[in-house]
């Protein structure tokens, strides 16, 4: 994966994340959380749109922002499956958000540090908003692992359910390696000690079990059915009314 790539990557993550936290929207179980899950939306929204035009920028060949977003195909989408799976019942979004939050905190973080000064630039801007992104889910994965018999079962269930999922999260190849040796970006790897060890302490706290599962490696362009179903939402205006504007 290019440098193109992994900037792709982040922005599709967002991207993605942006569209299943929007399906919430009038289907939350309580009004604040309706009106926060809309407002994690668009955080993640605004993050995908800086990165996706940087990411045009560094492609080359006059794609925008809106072209990355809806004239593609699933397959050369970049982001993790974590992100693209359907949003279950509340637990597994909450379970999604947390896994997802805490690793986008961490590297907004470190990359505040590292060269590309682009995209230390939107680290520096969506820092805050993760952290909130954090401590929002943090506190509904403890309210239900640590409620009643019925939501700590469910907790749990999301959190196995979820887990294999996020392993993806840390892998990447060889070019990104090279560029982190650099000091251009952070090597994901590098991030998932201090994931596990936030990821523990909300478990614990919980009273809920960390999964030993593991997953084969998968590319960032292999992808579930449930992205193809995503993208046909996503696009269809845009497709349907290329160049409009209103």
């Amino acid at each position: 994966m290019s440098h193109f790539g992994y900037v792709l990557g982040l922005a599709d993550d967002a991207l993605i994340a942006a569209q299943r936290l929007s399906e919430w929207c009038s289907r939350a179980p309580e009004l604040e959380e309706d009106i926060a899950l809309a407002n994690i939306a668009l955080d993640q929204l605004g993050v995908a749109r800086m990165l996706l035009s940087y990411a045009g920028e560094l492609e080359g060949q006059g794609r925008t922002e809106d072209d990355l977003a809806y004239l593609r195909e699933a397959h050369e989408f970049r982001n993790v499956r974590l992100v693209e799976l359907d949003n279950g019942d509340f637990a597994v979004t909450m379970a999604k958000l947390l896994f997802l939050s805490v690793y986008q905190r961490l590297l907004y973080d470190r990359s505040i540090g590292a060269g590309d000064e682009r995209i230390a630039a939107v680290a520096a801007k969506a820092r805050k908003e993760s952290a909130y992104h954090v401590d929002h889910s943090s506190r509904w994965v403890v309210r239900l692992g640590d409620g009643t018999d019925e939501s700590h079962r469910r907790m749990q269930a999301a959190v196995d359910q979820i887990w294999p999922y996020t392993h993806q999260l840390f892998e990447a190849g060889p070019a990104v390696h090279t560029l982190a040796l650099a000091g251009v970006v952070v090597a994901p790897s590098t991030l998932r000690p201090a994931w596990l060890e936030t990821i523990d302490t909300v478990l614990t706290e919980s009273q809920l079990s960390r999964p030993n599962t593991e997953t084969a490696v998968m590319s960032r362009t292999e992808h579930t059915e449930a992205l193809t179903e995503l993208l046909a939402d996503m696009q269809v205006l845009h497709r349907a009314h290329p160049g409009a504007r209103w």
